[in-house]
């Protein structure tokens, strides 16, 4: 069973930046996606940002030119550079892996722009 921890959420100011951290609990071989998704209050949980292991890159149309993902694959790590955020932008913010046909998520961390 793999583990994902969050962290780097808070609240940030309009055009403010922050940066999530996704870590594995262990290292993925083979095949597989990261991405992060995020859910406001009343809505559907939508994906964010997503990378998969051949390097491909995709992203919402909200946030591209926004927002960044990266991985660093000797950490376990999966980011999210978040720049020019927007109140829109508030929600809480969940990692997941999809590997095997199994999803994996992370517990959430809350992303919150506010003046």
């Amino acid at each position: 069973q793999v583990q994902l921890v969050e962290s780097g959420g808070g609240l940030v100011q309009p055009g403010g930046s922050l940066r999530l951290s996704c870590t594995l609990s262990a290292r993925i071989i083979g095949i597989y996606a990261m991405g992060w998704y995020r859910q406001a209050p009343g809505k559907q949980r939508e994906l964010v940002a997503r990378i998969t292991s051949g390097g491909n890159i995709n992203y919402v149309d909200s946030v591209k030119g926004r927002f960044t993902i990266s991985r660093d694959n000797a950490k376990n790590t999966v980011y999210l550079q978040m720049n020019s955020l927007k109140p829109e932008d508030t929600a809480n913010y969940y990692c997941n892996l999809d590997v095997s046909k199994n999803q994996y998520w992370g517990q959430g961390t809350q992303v919150t722009v506010s003046s």
